[in-house]
Protein backbone atom coordinates (compact mmCIF):
# COMPACT_ATOMS: atom_id res chain seq x y z
CA UNK A 1 0.00 0.00 0.00
CA UNK A 2 1.47 3.35 -1.09
CA UNK A 3 1.33 6.64 0.77
CA UNK A 4 -1.62 7.81 -1.35
CA UNK A 5 -3.83 4.93 -0.25
CA UNK A 6 -2.77 5.39 3.37
CA UNK A 7 -3.32 9.17 3.46
CA UNK A 8 -6.41 9.30 1.24
CA UNK A 9 -9.00 8.90 4.06
CA UNK A 10 -7.50 11.93 5.84
CA UNK A 11 -6.54 14.17 2.92
CA UNK A 12 -9.85 13.82 1.07
CA UNK A 13 -11.78 14.78 4.21
CA UNK A 14 -9.94 18.03 4.85
CA UNK A 15 -12.36 20.99 5.04
CA UNK A 16 -12.61 22.82 1.73
CA UNK A 17 -14.59 25.61 0.12
CA UNK A 18 -17.18 24.15 -2.25
CA UNK A 19 -16.63 24.86 -5.91
CA UNK A 20 -19.37 26.77 -7.72
CA UNK A 21 -21.65 24.76 -9.98
CA UNK A 22 -21.42 26.30 -13.41
CA UNK A 23 -20.37 29.83 -14.33
CA UNK A 24 -20.25 32.54 -11.64
CA UNK A 25 -21.37 35.95 -12.96
CA UNK A 26 -18.72 38.65 -12.93
CA UNK A 27 -20.61 40.91 -10.51
CA UNK A 28 -20.89 38.07 -8.00
CA UNK A 29 -17.17 37.33 -8.35
CA UNK A 30 -16.41 40.99 -7.79
CA UNK A 31 -18.64 40.98 -4.71
CA UNK A 32 -16.86 37.97 -3.19
CA UNK A 33 -13.46 39.52 -3.91
CA UNK A 34 -14.42 42.86 -2.35
CA UNK A 35 -15.94 41.14 0.67
CA UNK A 36 -12.79 39.08 1.34
CA UNK A 37 -10.64 42.21 0.91
CA UNK A 38 -12.74 44.11 3.50
CA UNK A 39 -12.52 41.11 5.87
CA UNK A 40 -8.74 41.02 5.38
CA UNK A 41 -8.30 44.68 6.32
CA UNK A 42 -10.63 44.18 9.28
CA UNK A 43 -8.62 41.23 10.60
CA UNK A 44 -5.30 43.10 10.20
CA UNK A 45 -6.70 45.62 12.71
CA UNK A 46 -7.88 43.03 15.26
CA UNK A 47 -5.15 42.97 17.95
CA UNK A 48 -3.96 39.76 19.57
CA UNK A 49 -5.54 39.44 22.98
CA UNK A 50 -2.99 38.94 25.76
CA UNK A 51 0.12 40.51 24.20
CA UNK A 52 1.86 43.24 26.18
CA UNK A 53 0.90 46.57 24.66
CA UNK A 54 3.72 48.18 22.70
CA UNK A 55 6.08 45.24 23.33
CA UNK A 56 7.65 42.82 20.91
CA UNK A 57 9.31 43.26 17.53
CA UNK A 58 8.11 42.19 14.10
CA UNK A 59 10.01 39.00 13.35
CA UNK A 60 9.37 39.33 9.61
CA UNK A 61 10.64 42.93 9.53
CA UNK A 62 11.23 44.08 5.94
CA UNK A 63 9.43 41.00 4.60
CA UNK A 64 6.12 42.11 6.09
CA UNK A 65 4.75 43.77 2.93
CA UNK A 66 5.56 40.62 0.97
CA UNK A 67 4.09 38.16 3.48
CA UNK A 68 1.01 40.33 4.14
CA UNK A 69 -0.73 40.33 7.51
CA UNK A 70 0.09 42.80 10.26
CA UNK A 71 2.35 42.81 13.31
CA UNK A 72 0.39 42.33 16.53
CA UNK A 73 -2.85 41.33 14.78
CA UNK A 74 -4.54 37.93 14.46
CA UNK A 75 -3.06 37.82 10.94
CA UNK A 76 0.44 37.91 12.44
CA UNK A 77 1.59 35.01 10.25
CA UNK A 78 0.14 36.47 7.03
CA UNK A 79 0.57 34.23 3.99
CA UNK A 80 3.87 32.87 5.33
CA UNK A 81 2.60 29.33 6.14
CA UNK A 82 0.88 29.04 2.74
CA UNK A 83 4.00 30.16 0.89
CA UNK A 84 6.31 27.87 2.88
CA UNK A 85 3.98 24.91 2.30
CA UNK A 86 4.01 25.74 -1.41
CA UNK A 87 7.82 25.67 -1.40
CA UNK A 88 7.80 22.18 0.12
CA UNK A 89 5.23 20.99 -2.43
CA UNK A 90 7.20 22.58 -5.29
CA UNK A 91 10.37 20.78 -4.22
CA UNK A 92 8.61 17.44 -3.70
CA UNK A 93 6.77 17.77 -7.00
CA UNK A 94 9.89 18.91 -8.85
CA UNK A 95 11.75 15.83 -7.59
CA UNK A 96 8.74 13.67 -8.56
CA UNK A 97 8.51 12.25 -5.04
CA UNK A 98 4.74 12.64 -4.72
CA UNK A 99 3.68 10.70 -7.80
CA UNK A 100 0.55 12.82 -8.22
CA UNK A 101 -1.11 13.63 -11.53
CA UNK A 102 -2.98 16.90 -11.08
CA UNK A 103 -5.11 16.09 -14.14
CA UNK A 104 -6.58 13.15 -12.21
CA UNK A 105 -9.48 14.33 -9.95
CA UNK A 106 -8.47 11.86 -7.23
CA UNK A 107 -4.84 13.00 -7.20
CA UNK A 108 -5.97 16.61 -7.37
CA UNK A 109 -8.03 16.13 -4.20
CA UNK A 110 -5.02 14.49 -2.52
CA UNK A 111 -2.78 17.38 -3.58
CA UNK A 112 -5.16 19.99 -2.15
CA UNK A 113 -5.56 18.02 1.07
CA UNK A 114 -1.80 17.62 1.40
CA UNK A 115 -1.36 21.36 0.89
CA UNK A 116 -3.77 22.08 3.78
CA UNK A 117 -1.96 19.62 6.05
CA UNK A 118 1.37 21.28 5.24
CA UNK A 119 -0.10 24.74 5.88
CA UNK A 120 -1.30 23.59 9.32
CA UNK A 121 2.16 22.17 10.02
CA UNK A 122 3.82 25.44 8.96
CA UNK A 123 1.44 27.42 11.16
CA UNK A 124 2.70 25.37 14.11
CA UNK A 125 6.37 25.48 13.04
CA UNK A 126 6.22 29.27 12.63
CA UNK A 127 3.77 30.21 15.35
CA UNK A 128 5.14 28.15 18.24
CA UNK A 129 8.69 29.62 18.11
CA UNK A 130 7.18 33.06 17.53
CA UNK A 131 5.17 32.86 20.76
CA UNK A 132 7.29 30.70 23.08
CA UNK A 133 10.82 31.71 22.02
CA UNK A 134 12.32 35.18 22.17
CA UNK A 135 10.41 38.37 22.86
CA UNK A 136 8.37 38.68 19.67
CA UNK A 137 4.90 38.31 21.25
CA UNK A 138 5.48 38.71 25.00
CA UNK A 139 2.46 37.58 27.07
CA UNK A 140 0.73 40.07 29.34
CA UNK A 141 -2.05 39.48 31.84
CA UNK A 142 -5.51 38.08 31.01
CA UNK A 143 -8.00 37.79 33.86
CA UNK A 144 -5.11 37.46 36.29
CA UNK A 145 -3.38 34.76 34.25
CA UNK A 146 0.20 35.23 33.08
CA UNK A 147 2.96 33.19 31.51
CA UNK A 148 2.33 29.94 29.63
CA UNK A 149 -1.53 29.96 29.68
CA UNK A 150 -1.53 33.40 28.04
CA UNK A 151 1.09 32.28 25.51
CA UNK A 152 -1.13 29.33 24.57
CA UNK A 153 -4.03 31.76 24.09
CA UNK A 154 -1.84 33.97 21.85
CA UNK A 155 -0.78 30.99 19.75
CA UNK A 156 -4.39 29.85 19.29
CA UNK A 157 -5.34 33.32 18.01
CA UNK A 158 -2.58 33.53 15.39
CA UNK A 159 -3.24 29.90 14.40
CA UNK A 160 -6.90 30.72 13.77
CA UNK A 161 -5.74 33.76 11.78
CA UNK A 162 -3.47 31.58 9.63
CA UNK A 163 -6.33 29.14 8.96
CA UNK A 164 -8.64 32.05 8.06
CA UNK A 165 -6.10 33.31 5.51
CA UNK A 166 -5.96 29.81 3.98
CA UNK A 167 -9.73 29.64 3.46
CA UNK A 168 -10.01 33.29 2.41
CA UNK A 169 -7.50 32.52 -0.34
CA UNK A 170 -9.57 29.49 -1.36
CA UNK A 171 -12.79 31.54 -1.49
CA UNK A 172 -11.20 34.11 -3.80
CA UNK A 173 -9.66 31.41 -6.02
CA UNK A 174 -12.97 29.59 -6.47
CA UNK A 175 -15.60 32.33 -6.19
CA UNK A 176 -13.72 35.58 -6.86
CA UNK A 177 -11.27 37.18 -9.26
CA UNK A 178 -7.59 36.19 -9.15
CA UNK A 179 -6.15 34.57 -6.02
CA UNK A 180 -6.36 35.52 -2.37
CA UNK A 181 -2.58 35.50 -1.92
CA UNK A 182 -2.15 37.95 -4.79
CA UNK A 183 -5.00 40.09 -3.47
CA UNK A 184 -3.48 40.32 0.02
CA UNK A 185 -0.04 41.22 -1.36
CA UNK A 186 -1.51 43.95 -3.56
CA UNK A 187 -3.52 45.29 -0.63
CA UNK A 188 -0.51 45.45 1.70
CA UNK A 189 1.91 46.93 -0.83
CA UNK A 190 -0.64 49.46 -2.10
CA UNK A 191 -1.26 50.57 1.48
CA UNK A 192 2.47 51.10 1.98
CA UNK A 193 2.75 53.03 -1.30
CA UNK A 194 -0.10 55.37 -0.41
CA UNK A 195 1.26 55.84 3.11
CA UNK A 196 4.69 56.62 1.70
CA UNK A 197 3.16 59.45 -0.31
CA UNK A 198 0.61 61.05 2.06
CA UNK A 199 1.96 60.21 5.54
CA UNK A 200 1.91 63.60 7.33
CA UNK A 201 5.12 62.84 9.23
CA UNK A 202 7.34 60.87 6.82
CA UNK A 203 5.53 60.92 3.46
CA UNK A 204 6.92 62.40 0.24
CA UNK A 205 4.36 65.23 0.18
CA UNK A 206 5.18 66.17 3.78
CA UNK A 207 8.91 66.20 2.98
CA UNK A 208 8.42 68.37 -0.09
CA UNK A 209 6.24 70.78 1.89
CA UNK A 210 8.94 71.05 4.56
CA UNK A 211 11.52 71.85 1.85
CA UNK A 212 9.35 74.53 0.23
CA UNK A 213 8.40 76.03 3.58
CA UNK A 214 12.05 76.20 4.61
CA UNK A 215 11.60 73.82 7.53
CA UNK A 216 14.39 71.59 6.18
CA UNK A 217 17.84 72.92 5.42
CA UNK A 218 18.80 72.03 1.86
CA UNK A 219 22.52 71.81 0.93
CA UNK A 220 23.67 73.56 -2.26
CA UNK A 221 22.16 71.51 -5.08
CA UNK A 222 25.29 71.49 -7.23
CA UNK A 223 27.33 69.76 -4.52
CA UNK A 224 27.55 66.06 -3.69
CA UNK A 225 25.55 66.65 -0.50
CA UNK A 226 22.85 68.47 -2.47
CA UNK A 227 22.50 65.68 -5.03
CA UNK A 228 22.40 63.10 -2.23
CA UNK A 229 19.68 65.12 -0.46
CA UNK A 230 17.51 65.28 -3.57
CA UNK A 231 17.92 61.60 -4.35
CA UNK A 232 17.51 60.25 -0.81
CA UNK A 233 15.71 62.62 1.55
CA UNK A 234 13.52 64.15 -1.17
CA UNK A 235 12.79 60.62 -2.50
CA UNK A 236 13.50 61.51 -6.14
CA UNK A 237 15.40 58.23 -6.60
CA UNK A 238 12.51 56.26 -5.05
CA UNK A 239 9.99 57.88 -7.41
CA UNK A 240 12.15 57.25 -10.48
CA UNK A 241 12.82 53.63 -9.44
CA UNK A 242 9.11 52.92 -8.82
CA UNK A 243 8.16 54.39 -12.21
CA UNK A 244 10.99 52.50 -13.94
CA UNK A 245 9.98 49.15 -12.43
CA UNK A 246 6.35 49.79 -13.41
CA UNK A 247 7.27 50.50 -17.04
CA UNK A 248 9.66 47.53 -17.29
CA UNK A 249 7.18 45.03 -15.81
CA UNK A 250 4.29 46.20 -18.01
CA UNK A 251 6.57 46.07 -21.06
CA UNK A 252 7.89 42.61 -20.12
CA UNK A 253 4.32 41.35 -19.69
CA UNK A 254 3.60 42.38 -23.29
CA UNK A 255 6.75 40.78 -24.78
CA UNK A 256 5.88 37.34 -26.10
CA UNK A 257 6.50 34.71 -28.75
CA UNK A 258 3.23 33.86 -30.49
CA UNK A 259 2.92 30.35 -31.89
CA UNK A 260 0.30 30.20 -34.68
CA UNK A 261 -2.58 27.74 -34.28
CA UNK A 262 -5.36 26.60 -36.59
CA UNK A 263 -8.42 24.47 -35.96
CA UNK A 264 -8.13 20.94 -37.30
CA UNK A 265 -11.76 20.73 -38.45
CA UNK A 266 -13.01 24.31 -38.87
CA UNK A 267 -11.36 26.01 -41.83
CA UNK A 268 -10.39 29.61 -41.28
CA UNK A 269 -10.47 29.28 -37.47
CA UNK A 270 -7.06 30.46 -36.35
CA UNK A 271 -5.44 31.60 -33.14
CA UNK A 272 -2.12 32.12 -31.41
CA UNK A 273 -0.57 30.64 -28.29
CA UNK A 274 1.43 33.34 -26.48
CA UNK A 275 4.64 32.41 -24.66
CA UNK A 276 5.31 35.51 -22.56
CA UNK A 277 8.76 36.64 -21.51
CA UNK A 278 7.63 36.37 -17.88
CA UNK A 279 6.02 33.02 -18.63
CA UNK A 280 5.92 31.75 -15.05
CA UNK A 281 4.61 35.13 -13.79
CA UNK A 282 6.25 36.96 -10.88
CA UNK A 283 4.68 34.70 -8.25
CA UNK A 284 7.70 32.32 -7.96
CA UNK A 285 9.57 35.32 -6.48
CA UNK A 286 7.40 34.93 -3.38
CA UNK A 287 8.94 31.49 -2.89
CA UNK A 288 12.50 32.78 -3.30
CA UNK A 289 11.99 35.63 -0.83
CA UNK A 290 10.21 33.27 1.56
CA UNK A 291 13.33 31.10 1.68
CA UNK A 292 15.36 34.20 2.62
CA UNK A 293 12.72 35.23 5.16
CA UNK A 294 12.87 31.82 6.83
CA UNK A 295 16.68 32.00 6.99
CA UNK A 296 16.50 35.38 8.74
CA UNK A 297 13.66 34.03 10.91
CA UNK A 298 16.00 31.27 12.08
CA UNK A 299 18.80 33.77 12.76
CA UNK A 300 16.63 35.99 14.94
CA UNK A 301 15.31 32.98 16.85
CA UNK A 302 18.86 31.79 17.56
CA UNK A 303 19.87 35.27 18.69
CA UNK A 304 16.82 35.55 20.94
CA UNK A 305 17.95 32.35 22.70
CA UNK A 306 21.73 32.79 22.67
CA UNK A 307 22.03 36.58 22.91
CA UNK A 308 25.60 37.84 22.87
CA UNK A 309 26.78 34.25 23.28
CA UNK A 310 25.97 33.62 19.63
CA UNK A 311 29.17 32.88 17.62
CA UNK A 312 30.26 35.95 15.68
CA UNK A 313 30.85 33.88 12.54
CA UNK A 314 27.19 32.86 12.63
CA UNK A 315 25.65 36.27 13.25
CA UNK A 316 26.15 39.62 14.98
CA UNK A 317 23.01 41.57 15.87
CA UNK A 318 22.39 45.13 17.02
CA UNK A 319 19.19 46.65 18.39
CA UNK A 320 18.25 50.19 17.45
CA UNK A 321 14.89 51.86 17.96
CA UNK A 322 13.33 48.60 19.13
CA UNK A 323 14.37 46.83 15.91
CA UNK A 324 17.00 44.07 15.86
CA UNK A 325 19.12 43.92 12.70
CA UNK A 326 21.95 41.62 11.68
CA UNK A 327 25.27 43.45 11.21
CA UNK A 328 27.78 40.64 10.67
CA UNK A 329 28.39 36.94 10.33
CA UNK A 330 26.81 34.37 8.03
CA UNK A 331 23.26 35.64 8.49
CA UNK A 332 24.43 39.12 7.42
CA UNK A 333 25.74 37.84 4.09
CA UNK A 334 22.57 35.82 3.54
CA UNK A 335 20.32 38.80 4.33
CA UNK A 336 18.78 40.47 1.25
CA UNK A 337 19.37 44.14 0.41
CA UNK A 338 16.29 46.08 1.50
CA UNK A 339 17.19 49.70 0.78
CA UNK A 340 20.02 51.99 -0.45
CA UNK A 341 21.08 52.37 3.19
CA UNK A 342 22.17 48.72 3.22
CA UNK A 343 24.90 49.11 0.62
CA UNK A 344 25.72 52.78 -0.20
CA UNK A 345 28.60 53.03 2.27
CA UNK A 346 29.92 56.24 0.71
CA UNK A 347 26.59 58.04 1.29
CA UNK A 348 24.80 56.44 4.24
CA UNK A 349 27.75 55.60 6.45
CA UNK A 350 27.41 51.81 6.47
CA UNK A 351 29.55 50.38 9.29
CA UNK A 352 30.65 47.28 7.36
CA UNK A 353 33.74 47.26 5.14
CA UNK A 354 33.22 47.80 1.43
CA UNK A 355 34.22 44.22 0.58
CA UNK A 356 31.61 42.89 3.02
CA UNK A 357 28.87 44.99 1.40
CA UNK A 358 29.93 43.92 -2.09
CA UNK A 359 29.93 40.25 -1.04
CA UNK A 360 26.44 40.63 0.43
CA UNK A 361 25.11 42.29 -2.74
CA UNK A 362 26.72 39.57 -4.89
CA UNK A 363 25.14 36.79 -2.81
CA UNK A 364 21.72 38.48 -2.93
CA UNK A 365 21.92 38.93 -6.71
CA UNK A 366 23.04 35.32 -7.24
CA UNK A 367 20.38 33.96 -4.88
CA UNK A 368 17.56 35.87 -6.57
CA UNK A 369 18.63 35.26 -10.17
CA UNK A 370 19.39 31.55 -9.77
CA UNK A 371 16.54 30.98 -7.33
CA UNK A 372 14.13 32.87 -9.59
CA UNK A 373 15.04 30.65 -12.53
CA UNK A 374 14.79 27.41 -10.49
CA UNK A 375 11.45 28.22 -8.86
CA UNK A 376 10.08 29.44 -12.21
CA UNK A 377 10.81 25.96 -13.64
CA UNK A 378 9.12 24.26 -10.66
CA UNK A 379 6.16 26.64 -10.97
CA UNK A 380 5.66 25.91 -14.67
CA UNK A 381 5.78 22.14 -14.13
CA UNK A 382 3.42 22.05 -11.12
CA UNK A 383 0.97 24.55 -12.66
CA UNK A 384 0.56 22.43 -15.84
CA UNK A 385 2.25 25.10 -17.97
CA UNK A 386 5.10 22.93 -19.22
CA UNK A 387 5.53 21.74 -22.83
CA UNK A 388 3.77 18.41 -22.26
CA UNK A 389 0.74 19.88 -20.45
CA UNK A 390 0.46 22.74 -22.93
CA UNK A 391 0.62 20.36 -25.89
CA UNK A 392 -2.14 18.24 -24.37
CA UNK A 393 -4.33 21.32 -23.81
CA UNK A 394 -3.87 22.46 -27.42
CA UNK A 395 -4.64 18.95 -28.69
CA UNK A 396 -7.79 18.68 -26.55
CA UNK A 397 -9.06 22.05 -27.82
CA UNK A 398 -8.97 20.72 -31.40
CA UNK A 399 -6.20 23.10 -32.47
CA UNK A 400 -2.92 22.28 -34.20
CA UNK A 401 0.23 24.06 -35.34
CA UNK A 402 0.06 24.70 -39.11
CA UNK A 403 2.59 22.62 -41.02
CA UNK A 404 2.85 19.96 -38.29
CA UNK A 405 0.94 16.75 -37.72
CA UNK A 406 -1.89 16.87 -35.19
CA UNK A 407 -0.05 14.87 -32.58
CA UNK A 408 0.67 15.63 -28.91
CA UNK A 409 4.30 14.57 -29.23
CA UNK A 410 4.87 16.83 -32.23
CA UNK A 411 3.26 19.83 -30.51
CA UNK A 412 5.31 19.13 -27.38
CA UNK A 413 8.57 19.21 -29.34
CA UNK A 414 7.63 22.61 -30.80
CA UNK A 415 6.79 23.93 -27.33
CA UNK A 416 10.12 22.64 -25.98
CA UNK A 417 11.88 25.09 -28.30
CA UNK A 418 10.40 28.05 -26.41
CA UNK A 419 8.90 27.33 -22.97
CA UNK A 420 11.96 26.03 -21.01
CA UNK A 421 14.28 28.77 -22.28
CA UNK A 422 11.76 31.58 -21.80
CA UNK A 423 10.92 30.29 -18.31
CA UNK A 424 14.56 30.44 -17.17
CA UNK A 425 15.24 33.83 -18.78
CA UNK A 426 12.04 35.34 -17.38
CA UNK A 427 12.70 34.05 -13.85
CA UNK A 428 16.26 35.41 -13.91
CA UNK A 429 15.11 38.83 -15.18
CA UNK A 430 12.46 39.11 -12.46
CA UNK A 431 15.05 38.21 -9.80
CA UNK A 432 17.42 40.87 -11.13
CA UNK A 433 14.68 43.53 -11.17
CA UNK A 434 13.67 42.69 -7.59
CA UNK A 435 17.21 43.21 -6.29
CA UNK A 436 17.73 46.42 -8.30
CA UNK A 437 14.48 47.88 -6.97
CA UNK A 438 15.58 47.17 -3.40
CA UNK A 439 19.03 48.63 -3.99
CA UNK A 440 17.67 51.90 -5.40
CA UNK A 441 14.70 52.20 -3.06
CA UNK A 442 10.99 52.61 -3.76
CA UNK A 443 8.12 54.78 -2.56
CA UNK A 444 7.06 53.87 0.96
CA UNK A 445 10.11 51.59 1.37
CA UNK A 446 8.16 48.84 -0.39
CA UNK A 447 10.38 45.88 -1.21
CA UNK A 448 11.34 45.41 -4.83
CA UNK A 449 9.73 41.97 -4.89
CA UNK A 450 6.53 43.38 -3.41
CA UNK A 451 6.43 46.14 -6.03
CA UNK A 452 7.05 43.64 -8.85
CA UNK A 453 4.34 41.36 -7.53
CA UNK A 454 1.85 44.20 -7.13
CA UNK A 455 2.33 45.49 -10.67
CA UNK A 456 2.25 42.02 -12.23
CA UNK A 457 -0.74 40.81 -10.19
CA UNK A 458 -2.66 44.02 -10.95
CA UNK A 459 -1.90 43.60 -14.66
CA UNK A 460 -3.15 40.01 -14.60
CA UNK A 461 -6.25 41.06 -12.62
CA UNK A 462 -6.99 43.57 -15.36
CA UNK A 463 -6.68 40.83 -18.00
CA UNK A 464 -8.87 38.46 -15.97
CA UNK A 465 -11.53 41.12 -15.40
CA UNK A 466 -11.59 41.87 -19.14
CA UNK A 467 -11.93 38.12 -19.81
CA UNK A 468 -14.78 37.78 -17.30
CA UNK A 469 -16.66 40.73 -18.82
CA UNK A 470 -16.18 39.22 -22.29
CA UNK A 471 -17.62 35.91 -21.13
CA UNK A 472 -20.62 37.65 -19.54
CA UNK A 473 -21.33 39.51 -22.79
CA UNK A 474 -20.68 36.46 -25.00
CA UNK A 475 -21.55 33.23 -23.10
CA UNK A 476 -20.24 31.07 -25.97
CA UNK A 477 -16.73 32.31 -25.15
CA UNK A 478 -16.78 30.39 -21.86
CA UNK A 479 -15.94 27.09 -23.53
CA UNK A 480 -12.87 28.69 -25.12
CA UNK A 481 -11.58 29.85 -21.72
CA UNK A 482 -12.54 26.59 -20.00
CA UNK A 483 -15.07 28.21 -17.65
CA UNK A 484 -18.21 26.44 -18.78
Amino acid sequence: MGWKETAEPVLTRMPAVQRPEGHVPFKRKLGWTAGILVLYFFLTNVPIWGVQEGAGADLFGQFRSLLAGSQGSVLQLGIGPIVTASIVLQLLGGANLLGLDTNDPRDQALYQGLQKVLVLAMICLTGLPLVFLGNFLPPGSVFGMTGTPVSVLIFLQIAVGGILVLFMDEVVSKWGVGSGIGLFIVAGVSQSLVTGIIDPSRGILATWYSIVAGQLSVPPLLTADGVSFLLMQASILAIVTTAFIYVVVVYAESVRVEIPLSHARVKGARGRFPVKLIYASVLPMILVRAVQANIQFLGKLLYSQMGDGMPSWLGVYATSGGTTNVTGGLFYYLAPIHSPGDWMWWVTGVTQASWQVILRVTIDLSFMIIGGAIFAIFWVETADMGPESTARQIQNSGMQIPGFRQNVGVIEKVMERYIPQVTVIGGAIVGLLAVLANMLGTIGSVTGTGLLLTISITYKLYEEIAEEQLMDMHPMMRSMFGNE
